[in-house]
């Protein structure tokens, strides 16, 4: 009698370790899915904030610090979205180029306490665009319609002239006439003129193409 609770007692013990042997194992296995399921760091695009005027700077220095620092791995693209304007001065045609986000520069990276210092104590830079602590990504459709504004081929028409400025008309209906601007559009590169037709003063609406300062 005494040897069968003794029997009893062990296939107990023995039944009870393979239960702990076989959580240990699932405990285990557990881990290591986990740990298989973690995703890698994904590069996002974050905006950076400069002082003003130093966009371009801030570009030429971040670059050198990625070369220097071998960040290449972690600190992908930096951009400075910028676009095209024609200016019009005394009837001759000059380019430059205009920043679209004046102060901001925009940085495509793996965020990690190394690139993030990188970035951050960058000549020039103030901040990332976010909390001190959590500089938030920008959404990818955001950054995609920024560059794609940069690189389009049309040109704001940029002209020196103010109200009460002479100009001649150069094309269209009115073209030879001069005329006397009383109002500017800047950012539609239009205007309003006063010009003398048959001894009456008449405004037209002419684009900035269609004159030249007199």
């Amino acid at each position: 009698m005494a040897k069968k609770k003794d029997d009893e007692l062990k296939e107990e013990i023995i039944d009870n370790n393979t239960s702990e042997e076989n959580t240990e194992e699932n405990i285990y296995i557990s881990k290591e899915a986990d740990h298989k399921i973690e995703k890698a760091p994904k590069k996002r695009w974050y905006v950076v904030h400069t002082y003003s005027g130093y966009e371009n700077k801030v570009k030429v220095n971040l670059e050198k610090r990625v070369e220097y620092m071998n960040m290449g791995e972690k600190i992908f693209r930096i951009e400075v979205p910028q676009k095209t304007i024609t200016q019009v001065r005394s009837g001759k045609k000059t380019k430059k180029e205009e920043k679209i986000f004046p102060g901001y520069v925009l940085v495509e990276m793996i965020m990690d306490d190394d690139s993030w210092y990188v970035v951050r104590h960058t000549a020039g830079v103030t901040k990332f665009v976010g909390t001190a602590k959590k500089p938030i990504p920008a959404k990818d459709s955001e950054i995609k319609k920024i560059i794609h504004r940069g690189q389009q081929t049309t040109a704001k028409i940029e002209l020196d002239v103010k109200v009460g400025d002479k100009v001649r008309i150069v094309s269209g209906p009115f073209a030879e006439f001069i005329g006397d601007i009383t109002e500017v559009y800047p950012d539609k590169s239009k205007l309003r003129a006063m010009v003398s037709i048959f001894g009456r003063e008449t405004p037209v609406e002419l684009e900035y193409k269609q004159i030249q300062k007199v």
